[in-house]
Order: C-alpha cells, then structure tokens, then sequence
C-alpha cells in the first residue's frame, strides 16, 4: 500500500489528510478514474470503445499492482507508460483503448490540478473549522481586558476577544483568498504535449468541434467548469 505521502518533513509535520492526498495510491487511482472518463466520453462521442470494457477499467481503479507498474518502468523507462501497462494487465479487455488518443500530460497535468485542488480544499476546511473557534473563543472573551500592543510595546487596552477578533480577520482573507484561487482554476484538459490536440484531432477525423466538447466533458467529470485555453 502507497496510501500516504512519504517524506521525513511529512512524518513530522503534515497531518495524515494531506499525506494521504498527495500519496501513490491517490495520485494513479486519479489517473485510474482519468483513463475511465476519457473512454466514457470518447465512447459518446462515437469511438468505438465498448460499456465492457469501461466497467472492466471501474472495476480496478484502486487495485494498483506497484511491483508489475515498477518493473514496467525500468524496462520501458516512462512512468505513465508503465501505469498503462499495469492498467492494462489487470483489464485485458480495455487494454486496447486505455489512453487513447492521450499523451503523459493528459494524466500528470489532468491529474495534479485535481490532487492540488484536494489539497486546497483540505486547507479549506481547516480554515473555515479555525474561524468558527476563533469565534466562540472570542465571545467567549469578549469583555476580558488585555493590553494591547504596538511596536512590540504595551499600549492602550483592549479585550482578548478584541484580539482574537484581528487574529480572524487575517485568517478570514486567507479564506478569501483561497476561494479566489478555487474559483479560478482551469483544468488543462486534452491539448497534448504540444498543446495543439493533433492526435485527438486524428482521432476524430480532424473534427474540431468533437475535440473541444471531450475535453469540457472530461473537466465536468471532474468537477471543473473552466478549461484552459
């Protein structure tokens, strides 16, 4: 099992959400689930991909095999084709379609704003779970004087709940802020390594208008409504 982030600052400092976040298994279960939505909508959008093979790909999206996906890389020297390979070997019937039409940075782009967006979610809550007990903290203190500071010096008086008041508010434009950044994330969506979409392009047959809609149905698949263009 990879289910955690490893790393010796982690072990010591990140809580077990994010290390789970930014883990293995949740990073190639994401590119799992990427291959999936990739066939779903390639299938809609009439290639020939079968709901057989679609449901073999469902039915082993966690299952990962790391020593099969590690031997891949040494022999084939690329770590998504390696995962392809694994995929593949637990799926025999999707063998065939699995990243198709597809280059690496339709996982690893696709895949890391859909983990950093996990991320930053994470970062959410514990904003929002911080300000609501710095508000109970704050009632709770709202008439218990204090001095206040300025310069690092003793100045007027003020109240603890005062304080904790101001301690808020700096968390409350971190939350602001945050939601600024949520809002405006874009997912790469289906370009290629080049950015022109050429071989999806060739898979549709030059069709346009059908290379733009997969990749605004794959975004909404992952909860995106804004693509970059």
């Amino acid at each position: 099992m990879k289910e955690v982030y490893e790393n010796p600052l982690c072990e010591r400092y990140a809580s077990l959400a994010m290390q789970k976040i930014f883990s293995q298994d949740n990073k190639f279960s994401t590119w799992r689930k990427l291959w999936i939505s990739l066939a779903e909508n390639e299938r809609k959008l009439g290639i020939d991909i079968t709901i057989e093979q679609i449901n073999q790909m469902k039915d082993h999206v966690y299952d990962i095999d790391y020593v099969a996906a590690s031997k891949y890389e040494k022999e084939l020297r690329h770590d998504v084709m390696a995962h392809i390979r694994t995929f593949g070997d637990a799926c025999p019937a999707a063998k065939g379609i699995i990243h198709l039409g597809a280059t690496s940075c339709f996982v690893d782009d696709n895949g890391d704003i859909v983990v950093y967006r996990e991320g930053l979610l994470e970062i959410k809550r514990k904003l929002v779970g911080s300000l609501f007990a710095l508000k109970e903290f704050a009632k709770a203190h709202k008439d218990e004087p204090t001095l206040a500071y300025t310069h690092f010096q003793a100045a007027q008086p003020t109240t603890v709940g005062k304080r904790a008041c101001l301690w808020a508010q700096d968390l409350l434009m971190d939350l602001e802020s945050l939601n600024s950044l949520l809002d405006e994330l874009r997912f790469p969506g289906c370009k290629g390594a080049t950015g022109t979409a050429a071989s999806f392009l060739n898979l549709f047959d030059g069709d346009v208008e059908k290379t733009l809609t997969l990749e605004k149905m794959i975004a909404e698949d992952f909860g995106f409504d804004k693509v970059l263009r």
